[in-house]
């Protein structure tokens, strides 16, 4: 198992609930495989420059120990999910 933090970037016009539901998909994901060491929702911030007409956007950052393939699936369903602007998953040093 390898160390990941993953940054999503939700689309700030998206419903509460609609969200929340995406977050349990990737975390559901995540937890097949490994841990989540830590959740943290920094909600709306305005964005360094503009994507698709957006300027804000919802920031989440994951830590997590998992497999590099459950890392493919999240990377997966992040680009073809309609409600994440942006992601990146990076591994951590050890």
């Amino acid at each position: 198992m390898r160390k990941y933090e993953a940054v999503f970037i939700f689309m700030p016009n998206i419903e509460e609930e609609k969200r929340n539901q995406l977050l349990d998909r990737l975390k559901g994901v995540i937890e097949s495989n490994g841990t989540i060491t830590n959740i943290d929702e920094w909600g709306t911030r305005k964005l360094a420059y503009e994507i698709n007409d957006q300027t804000e956007g919802y920031y989440v950052i994951i830590n997590f120990e998992t497999t590099p393939e459950t890392v493919k699936e999240l990377d997966r369903i992040a680009k073809i999910s309609d409600s994440i602007m942006r992601h990146m998953i990076v591994r951590e040093d050890d």
